[in-house]
């Protein structure tokens, strides 16, 4: 555990000046630009068209925000703080012939829910059906937020089965594997890499610092013949460790990826930011071709025949080890790109970070089925979009993860071995 400790002592004891340097200084500006969180929307007419020039204004407090959307009709107000703000539309600005929706609250009070984005939809026209329409906006938008979310904790999540599927052990530190992802890209950043050369080192990172772990210390337990259960226990103490060793040449403080903020575009009816759309799409490249290697190629099948029976693995004259290791390496790759997103979708980078979804990951693992990929898969998309929809109806912003850990419990009581897991038999 020292050693693992160590590396990455060593690693951000390099980059620790640089970090610090690039630290954002306070600013009175309310541009957008400005500020890391954003209420943004679009204005279209009940003809579908664009409506440009229209002011928008978002308070709080002593903070007063305005702006005027463009000739797509799209609109960004930067503001310092999450919260609850008050957003009006100025409608003596409206182009002639154009008016608010009958039902349409305008000004409106809207409040961040845990993302930096707050969407608002402004309805024009008749509006016999306003609120419904609202409705089923947002729980389109949130749904495609949501399978976002789901496919970057499934990244974590398929990780975290494979090693749990080859070794049996239950990982605490996978978190920490998660961090050291977006913490990596920050301080290569701070170092002046070009950004593509920042991301492709803290994925290497993620898959070196995986196989550090097992080189030095789980392959010395399973020697050793120790037990699951102690071994959970020292992943724990090695999350804590691991925690504290980052944030003690990271700090405390929040810092920012570079591209973080940026407004929502539109694509069909669906409002996204350009970070949520990269995030789905690249997820879902790096889980297909991950299934593509383990159906299709030699690494693969032997990748799960060991998780499936390592005695009778090692006897077909398969490398045990060296199958475990490979293992580490990838989901340490893994949780480190998930990590890089997940720093994009939240958005910013802490020391912590990691360990704030961990469960959500472990939720996932369990409601798929410990130790199977795609059930992995599955159940994070799962617990993604019950994360976000729990917003659409209702729910408060704070409790909204602990819906999703109460609908794996729910599930595990029905089957609990996991939407796609196995049925063993004990005894």
């Amino acid at each position: 555990m020292g050693a693992v400790c160590a590396a990455i002592a060593a690693l951000l004891l390099i980059v620790a000046p640089a970090s610090s340097a690039t630290t954002p200084s306070p600013t009175p500006s309310p541009s957008a630009t400005e500020f890391t969180n954003s209420i943004s929307g679009f204005l279209r007419g009940d003809d579908r068209a664009p409506i440009a020039g229209v002011t928008i204004t978002a308070t709080n407090g002593d903070f007063t925000g305005t702006t005027k959307s463009g000739a797509n009709g799209a609109w960004t107000i930067g503001v310092p703080t999450q919260g609850t703000y008050v957003v009006k539309l100025d409608d003596s600005t409206l182009p002639k012939g154009i008016k608010l929706a009958e039902g349409q609250e305008n000004p409106r009070k809207v409040t961040f829910s845990q993302t930096s984005n707050l969407s608002v939809i402004f309805a024009f026209g008749k509006g016999i059906v306003v609120e419904e329409q609202n409705f089923w906006q947002n729980l389109l938008n949130r749904l495609v937020a949501g399978l976002s979310f789901g496919l970057l904790l499934a990244l974590a999540a398929v990780g975290l089965s494979l090693i749990f599927g080859t070794t049996g052990l239950t990982n605490f530190a996978h978190g920490e594997m998660v961090t050291l992802g977006a913490v990596l890209v920050f301080a290569f950043n701070a170092m002046h890499l070009p950004f593509w050369l920042a991301i492709i080192l803290a994925i290497i990172g993620g898959g070196l610092f995986g196989y550090v772990q097992d080189a030095g210390l789980w392959k010395p337990l399973r020697r050793r013949g120790t037990g699951l259960v102690p071994m959970m226990i020292v992943s724990i103490g090695l999350a804590l460790a691991v925690r504290y060793v980052i944030q003690f040449y990271f700090g405390g403080a929040t810092q920012q990826l570079p591209f973080a903020q940026s407004a929502e575009i539109l694509i069909g009816p669906v409002s996204i930011s350009p970070n949520n759309l990269w995030s789905l799409l690249i997820s879902a490249a790096v889980i297909a071709a991950l299934g593509v290697v383990l159906l299709k190629t030699r690494l693969g099948k032997a990748t799960r025949a060991v998780a499936d029976n390592p005695a009778l693995a090692a006897a077909s004259g398969i490398d045990v080890d060296s199958v475990i290791r490979i293992v580490w390496v990838v989901g340490g790759m893994l949780a480190a790109l998930g990590g890089i997103l997940w720093a994009y979708y939240r958005p910013g980078v802490t020391f912590d970070m990691g360990s704030q979804i961990l469960l959500l990951i472990f939720a996932g693992v369990t409601l798929g089925g410990l130790g199977t990929v795609w059930g992995a898969l599955v159940g994070s998309i799962i617990v993604g979009i019950f994360v976000e929809l729990t917003t659409v109806f209702g729910l408060a912003a704070d409790l909204k993860y602990v819906g999703a850990l109460f609908i794996m419990i729910v599930v595990l009581l029905f089957r609990p071995q996991g939407i796609l897991g196995r049925r063993e038999r004990v005894g």
